[in-house]
């Protein structure tokens, strides 16, 4: 197991790239990567699907292995794969059946399943050690707990999609689980070598092990769809959007990875944090009104300000609504969400509730009108409901580092970065330039699916998506998930995109439906609970 870049490492547009990246070559890593098909053991699991049934699934699981040949870290850079060989007493083939690559990236924190037993045996660290794994071998806890965001306060943790691993394999398809490194990782020369952009490369790498091993690997390598959560989430849209894009080149070819596309099938993403270097601006145009859970207001200076600035941005976005509704801006972006997403999912609510259950919750909420088995209300009375806002101002690039995204887009031995002009321009820690690093723009484009998917659009992108949202999320900003949304409608592919209402951070209620969603964008045909 290998450990961080060390100061001789080389550098691709000011990201440090690992110190053997001129010995690597896609092609002999292509020859070393050699899935072996009966390295399995055969383990039985009894699971619940979401209408209280049980099965019982036998499956052939494969434990953690490395995806690429020159690995940093392989305690986080292995996955493992689970795929069903016998479903209630029945034979399953699953050598056709599409691929779930589930990764539990959370708070862009490591994930690790360097000793998982069984499926999702995997998780997202919180500290020096994942969940259901090990520490890594040039990683300190301590170190890791001083890091911004490590102590959980900044986005959930990953793993809230982790019944879609279940279902998925209940259905009959495989069931892939990437680790990943993460922000917090540290080696013994004090060097970070987790952050941007190691994660998205990392399951970059993952997607060319599994294409490369056509044949090999269980499951149709040509029908890969991600899952993810959070941050976990914003990846898997990363992952999406950028399919075989040559910018991850350098960084693909100093791991070994290898030579095969990293592109995907179909994407789903649950809250995802993502556009970063606009999410503080977005964020003050959805939740600046509100206080924060402690009762206080935020600074209204910088609250207007980057709510400006996101009104610039949206413009230049020039996106159209979904459902014929026009060219949005940050002045019917309000209408929009609620037309389109708020008073719909408040509406399927509702509709789902007995006649003295609406009743109950209408009278406690008389901000709905409930008329003709529909639900409406404004845009200033759904912010009212929601409540307190989870983050303060600036709630992303933080002017005292504090951020986990700060700690994202540190290097080197630099514990954390502003990466917005604003956010490096008011810092409080006594910075000597108040500009962001040169190798930030680069570093951006690398973390933001929104970028591959704008002016020509990259080909290698998947087309069919899934995107969820709960209404009451304000890790992030609502209009996150609806730009993205609407860009990839305006582009012509398939938006499968909703809120949940009255749901938090994480939220995923319908995962009978992803796996039924799952089965007609890829044509297979399978039991699925």
């Amino acid at each position: 197991m290998g450990i961080g870049a060390t100061a001789g490492a080389a550098a691709v547009g000011g990201i440090a790239l690992s110190a053997n990246a001129s010995d690597a070559t896609s092609s002999s890593a292509s020859d070393s990567l050699a899935f072996d098909p009966d390295a399995w053991t055969k383990l039985t699991k009894t699971i619940t699907d979401t209408e209280g049934t049980e099965h019982t699934v036998v499956y052939h699981f494969w434990k953690a292995i490395t995806y690429v040949a020159e690995p940093v870290d392989a305690t986080y850079q292995s996955l493992i794969v689970s795929a069903p060989v016998e479903i209630d007493g029945k034979a399953v083939d699953a050598s056709d059946a599409p691929i779930l690559l589930a990764n539990s990236v959370g708070g862009y924190l490591p994930a690790s399943v360097a000793t998982a037993t069984e499926i999702g045996g995997g998780g997202s660290a919180t500290g020096g050690a994942a969940p259901g794994g090990a520490p890594s071998a040039s990683s300190s806890a301590s170190a890791q707990a001083a890091a911004p965001g490590a102590n959980g306060t900044t986005n959930a943790t990953g793993g809230a999609t982790s019944s879609n691993q279940l279902l998925a394999l209940a259905a009959g398809y495989v069931v892939v689980e990437p680790g990943a490194r993460g922000r917090t990782l540290k080696n013994s020369g004090g060097e970070y070598y987790g952050t941007a952009p190691a994660a998205i490369v990392d399951l970059k790498a993952a997607v060319r092990y599994l294409r490369a091993n056509k044949g090999r690997v269980p499951g149709d390598v040509e029908r890969i769809v991600s899952a993810g959560t959070s941050a976990g989430g914003a990846l898997s849209a990363l992952l999406g959007a950028s399919g075989d894009s040559p910018l991850y080149d350098p960084y693909l070819k100093a791991l070994g990875a290898a030579d095969a596309s990293d592109a995907i099938f179909a994407t789903g993403a649950w809250c995802p944090i993502t556009d970063l270097e606009h999410a503080d601006g977005a964020y003050e145009w959805n939740w600046g009104a509100n206080d924060l859970s402690t009762g206080k207001p935020v600074d209204q200076t910088v609250s207007k300000a980057l709510r400006a600035q996101f009104a610039e941005y949206q413009a230049g976005l020039k996106l159209r609504g979904l459902g014929g509704f026009g060219r949005l801006n940050a002045r019917n972006l309000d209408a929009y969400l609620v037309e389109q997403y708020l008073e719909p999912s408040a509406t399927a609510y509702l509709a789902a509730l007995t006649d003295s259950a609406r009743a109950a919750y209408l009278k406690a909420n008389t901000f709905i009108t409930w008329s003709a088995g529909r639900a409406s209300f404004t845009w200033t009375d759904f912010l009212t409901h929601v409540g307190a806002r989870k983050k303060d101002a600036p709630a992303f690039d933080a002017f005292d580092l504090s951020a986990g995204e700060n700690n994202e887009f540190g290097t080197g031995r630099a514990l954390a970065r502003h990466f917005t002009a604003y956010g490096a321009e008011h810092d409080s820690t006594g910075l000597t330039t108040r500009r962001v690093a040169s190798g930030i723009p680069a570093a951006l484009d690398l973390m933001n699916p929104m970028h591959h998917l704008s002016g020509k659009a990259n080909p290698g992108r998947s087309k069919h998506w899934w995107i969820r949202l709960g209404t009451k999320d304000s890790d992030t900003a609502l209009t996150v998930s609806a730009n993205l949304a609407a860009r990839l409608d305006n582009l012509g592919d398939d938006v499968n995109h909703l809120y949940y209402w009255d749901e938090g951070h994480g939220a995923n209620t319908d995962p009978a439906d992803f796996i039924t969603w799952i089965a007609r964008v890829t044509g297979h045909k399978s039991r699925h609970p």
